[in-house]
């Protein structure tokens, strides 16, 4: 999956040609040239099936389903970025700080499926401007900077989804609510109290729950409120994996390992599992005493998911802004303006000020 294999010469003039968000070709931004994606003979469902984990897992030590990749990691954010081998500088498009592109390349497994972009960067520019518009205390020359900054980076990040079949004995108590009253006696007054007790009974029982797509974000190069704000894909959209769909567009390289994806998605798992149990268990109170699960027919994909990103240093600090670029959502830093809390701080003093006097005339 080198950044050769990316790249297609427009027929007509030669330029490089790009994939065409929401649509299924190739054009060309010199000339103006259409080329369809041949998608080739194969069954989409058979192409993006899903993988046995741990016959994955025995086959990276054999380097089975490897692929190549030319990759350079971002010394401050830690992304890893498959550039193009023409360029031997670039900034890093998660946080803006500049990337020595020649590292090196290491061995990767081979993406099985893609989520294509849906938006254009223009689009994906109106989405964070209509976000950035709806802050409260935003600096406006950040917004003016960020609607007329940089171009956005269209870059396909990494994902595991994990497939399951799981089953689950448990202990716990369920507890039922009941009311006891008691009369008492303050200041010479009989009061009547209430108060709410729970009756617990020991429970025992059995869930299951065929688990899929569970997805992992496997990458650490943004902050975990990032990859949870954006990670809602429609992954019933997923393609089988096409060079193609990354022409004029970045990819990165996981930096988190298959078995380490695969604890993670367990960990999710395991919420599910647990919520499971105490639907299970009823009353009004749960109490989850011993949890034991079986888990079995454990499968993966290695799929792309499309972002646009923006980074951009304003006055001296960085403020990274990301849309999804299937749905639009955006999630990014909040920047305040000092001037505007400054100003908002002084008009509430200032109502507090004359509700006070208005208060204090009328007891006089």
């Amino acid at each position: 999956m080198s950044a050769e294999e990316h790249r297609f010469p427009c027929e007509t003039c030669g330029s490089d040609l790009r994939f065409d968000p929401g649509g299924d070709r190739l054009i060309c931004d010199h000339c103006g040239s259409v080329e369809s994606i041949d998608h080739g003979p194969w069954d989409r469902t058979e192409a993006i099936a899903e993988q046995d984990f741990y016959a994955a897992l025995r086959a990276i030590a054999s380097d089975v389903e490897m692929v190549e990749a030319r990759i350079s990691q971002c010394p401050n954010c830690g992304a890893r970025i498959e550039f193009d081998s023409a360029l031997h500088a670039k900034e890093c498009p998660y946080c803006a700080t500049p990337v020595v592109t020649d590292t090196g390349s290491e061995r990767q497994i081979k993406p099985r499926a893609v989520v294509p972009f849906a938006l254009t960067e223009e689009e994906a520019r109106q989405a964070m401007s209509n976000w950035l518009g709806s802050l409260w205390f935003a600096p406006n020359g950040l917004t003016e900077y960020a609607r007329k900054g940089r171009k956005l980076s269209g870059v396909y990040t990494p994902c595991w989804t994990f497939d399951a079949d799981t089953k689950t004995r448990y202990t716990g108590q369920r507890g039922i609510e009941y009311t006891t009253t008691r009369t008492v006696t303050r200041n010479g007054k009989r009061q009547t109290q209430s108060q709410t007790k729970v009756r617990w009974t020991s429970v025992s029982g059995r869930v299951s729950r065929f688990f899929d797509d569970v997805l992992v974000v496997a990458s650490t190069a943004l902050p975990e409120k990032f990859r949870a704000g954006i990670g809602q894909w429609d992954l019933t959209r997923l393609e089988p994996y096409l060079p193609h769909y990354l022409a004029g567009f970045r990819a990165e390289a996981y930096t988190v390992s298959l078995k380490e994806g695969y604890e993670q998605g367990r960990a999710i798992m395991d919420r599910q599992i647990h919520r499971d149990i105490k639907f299970d268990i009823g009353g009004d109170r749960q109490r989850v005493q011993s949890v034991e699960t079986r888990v079995s027919d454990v499968t993966f994909k290695h799929i792309l998911v499309p972002v646009w990103l923006a980074a951009y240093k304003y006055r001296g600090a960085s403020f990274r802004f990301v849309v999804n670029g299937q749905t639009g959502q955006v999630v990014g830093e909040r920047p305040w303006s000092i001037w505007k809390l400054a100003f908002a701080a002084i008009i509430v003093a200032l109502i507090a000020g004359v509700v006070g006097y208005t208060a204090a005339v009328n007891q006089g």
